[in-house]
């Protein structure tokens, strides 16, 4: 989706996102992404969609050299793949001075939401993987967003995001502070619709909006039981994060 940032404030006052101290620390490798081992990003990539979508979606894996590659290519027109330099990055008015090692972002985008949402996160991959200075990456997707280079959905979709993790900015219109969260979601495109419209009320469980304008998303939260019950289906595959960057560790609830 484009910019989880806004729901991350939301949600981290329900579900207490910002947890650990050591989650706001900036990585001590800035500049060079280093690649998940091929498996697992796969599966992180397939845990953003619902189970009856995962054997027939297009994946996509990081080359840190050339931008994102087909790892498997799909028949059911929604795509998967693990964001390592999210599009919210590029809001604010905060410089982006270096390109962050422990930003992990599994989305997904149905047809609707390839053409329009994802080539944003693929022109960032491929310019990053150029070489293109962060500043001047953010600049361009500034620009490219201000100028209507990126398109709204032409059509209502879907956008998933139920993966079990997710580490990216907290509220990038003002910072560059990040943290890890457990927030699987869903995401309908709305283009130009308001909270006012759908009676949205940010930081309830009910659907509510984000990012208004071209490229706004109505935001379903799974529920509590939903959300356990997909810890649970991905417990080894969150060790296996948690072991290779403690950042990528899910904060503990408080009182445990």
């Amino acid at each position: 989706m484009r910019n989880v940032q806004t729901l991350i404030v939301i949600v981290g006052l329900v579900f207490t996102l910002s947890a650990n101290a050591e989650n706001n620390e900036a990585p001590k490798v800035m500049n060079k992404i280093e690649p998940l081992p091929r498996d697992l990003e796969i599966e992180l990539a397939l845990s953003a969609l619902p189970p009856h979508f995962r054997d027939n979606a297009t994946v996509y894996t990081l080359n840190p050299d050339e931008g994102f590659e087909v790892a498997r290519k799909g028949t059911n027109g929604f795509h998967a793949f693990v964001a390592r330099t999210g599009d919210d990055a590029f809001r604010g008015s905060w410089p982006l001075m270096e390109y962050r090692d422990d930003i992990l972002y599994p989305i997904s985008f149905d047809k609707a939401g390839t053409g329009a949402q994802m080539q944003v996160f693929f022109d960032i991959a491929d310019m990053q993987a150029k070489g293109t200075p962060p500043g001047e990456l953010k600049r361009i997707i500034k620009d490219r967003y201000k100028t209507g280079y990126y398109k709204a959905p032409e059509r209502a979709g879907i956008s998933y995001m139920l993966s079990p993790v997710l580490r990216t900015y907290t509220n990038p219109d003002e910072s560059d502070s990040v943290a890890t969260a457990n927030i699987p979601h869903v995401m309908y495109y709305a283009p130009n619709v308001s909270n006012e419209d759908i009676g949205g009320k940010p930081g309830s469980l009910y659907p509510f909006l984000i990012l208004p304008g071209p490229h706004g998303y109505i935001i379903q939260l799974l529920g509590l039981t939903e959300r356990t019950a997909v810890n649970k289906e991905y417990e080894e595959m969150l060790a296996k994060l948690c072991k290779i960057k403690e950042v990528w560790c899910l904060p503990k609830p408080k009182g445990q």
